[in-house]
C-alpha cells in the first residue's frame, strides 16, 4: 500500500524547495536529497525523508532510481564550465528502474538574454549572454532529451524570487548599503516572483505540466530595477537609492550585479495562469513586499 502513494523527491530543497514541500498535499511522501549530515534533522522534523547523496558524486545518486513518482529539481549547476554534469548524473540515475511519471526543473528567466524590454513568451529563442545563464541552458536541453524518452518534463523559467520571510528576500539590505541603481534612460526591465506563488507553480507543474513545456513563473509586475528599489525605499521609509548612468555603474559595481543590469525583458505568464492554473496570492511585488515576516 505504501508505494501506492505518491512520492515525490525534492532535489535541491532550500528555501523554495521546502515552502513546496509544505504545499503539497499531505498524503504525498516527501523525499529530498542532502549532502549535508545536519540538515537531515531538520528535514525530518518537517515530515521529509532524508536521503544522502552527492551531485557532484554521481555514485551516490544510484539509489535514487525507482523511489520517487516526481521529482522538483531545484539544484543548480555547478559554479564554472559550459554544462551541467549535475543534471546528467540525475537523470541517469533516475531511470536507472521505472522513471518518475513527472519532473520539473526549476531554470532561469537569463536564458533569454538581453531583450531590450520587449515581452517575452516561452517560445522566443535562448539567447543566454552569461556562463551562468549557458549552463542553464545546457541544463535545460538534458531535461528535454529525457523527456523525449517517456519522462514528462516541464521546465519553469524563473526571474528574481523575493518574499520578505527569505533570507536576502527583500532589498532592504542592499537599500541600506545604500548600493546605487541606474538612471531612467539607462534602465532595464526586471521581473519577479515570491517564493510562496513559485512554490505553488512547482507543485502545479508536477501535476499539471505538460510533457516538453515551459512555463515562466513569474508575477504581473511591469516595473524597471530602479523603479522597483524606489517602490521598495518607500514602502520601508527609507532614503531613495542614488541614480547613475551605465558607465559609471561598469566603474562602481561588481560584475555580477552588473551583469543583472544588462539584461531587460517582460516575462509573458500567460502559460502560468492558464495551464497550470496558478491564481497568484501576490501578483505584484507591492502586495509581496507588504507580506508580515
Amino acid at each position: 500500500m505504501r508505494f501506492r502513494r505518491q512520492r515525490v523527491l525534492i532535489v535541491g530543497c532550500g528555501d523554495v524547495g521546502l515552502r513546496a514541500a509544505a504545499a503539497l498535499p499531505a498524503r504525498v511522501r516527501l523525499l529530498a536529497l542532502t549532502s549535508t549530515p545536519t540538515r537531515r534533522a531538520e528535514l525530518r522534523a518537517r515530515g521529509i525523508t532524508p536521503l544522502s547523496g552527492n551531485l557532484d558524486e554521481a555514485a551516490t545518486l544510484r539509489r535514487l532510481a525507482g523511489l520517487a513518482t516526481r521529482v522538483l529539481h531545484l539544484a543548480p549547476p555547478p559554479g564554472e564550465g559550459s554544462d551541467d554534469p549535475r543534471t546528467r548524473d540525475l537523470l541517469n540515475a533516475l531511470r536507472r528502474r521505472t522513471p518518475p511519471a513527472a519532473l520539473v526543473y526549476g531554470s532561469t528567466s537569463g536564458v533569454y538574454g538581453d531583450c531590450a524590454g520587449e515581452w517575452v513568451t516561452e517560445t522566443r529563442p535562448l539567447r543566454a549572454g552569461t556562463p551562468r545563464a549557458q549552463r542553464r541552458v545546457a541544463a535545460e536541453r538534458l531535461v528535454r532529451f529525457h523527456g523525449h524518452s517517456g519522462l514528462r518534463t516541464s521546465i519553469l523559467r524563473i526571474p528574481g524570487i523575493y518574499a520578505p520571510d527569505r533570507e536576502g528576500g527583500t532589498p532592504r539590505e542592499r537599500l541600506q548599503r545604500g548600493t546605487p541603481v541606474l538612471c531612467a534612460e539607462d534602465d532595464v526591465y526586471t521581473n519577479h516572483i515570491h517564493a510562496n506563488d513559485l512554490a505553488r507553480a512547482c507543485v502545479a507543474a508536477l501535476w499539471r505540466g505538460a510533457a516538453q513545456r515551459v512555463y515562466h513563473a513569474s508575477d504581473d509586475t511591469q516595473l524597471k530595477m530602479g523603479d522597483y528599489f524606489d517602490l521598495a525605499a518607500r514602502l520601508y521609509g527609507l532614503p531613495l537609492p542614488r541614480r547613475i548612468s551605465r558607465q559609471e555603474a561598469r566603474e562602481q559595481l561588481p560584475p555580477l550585479l552588473l551583469s543583472f543590469m544588462s539584461e531587460s525583458r517582460r516575462l509573458d505568464n500567460t502559460r502560468l495562469k492558464r495551464e497550470l492554473r496558478v491564481a497568484l496570492r501576490y501578483p505584484d511585488v507591492t502586495s509581496g513586499l507588504r507580506q508580515k515576516p
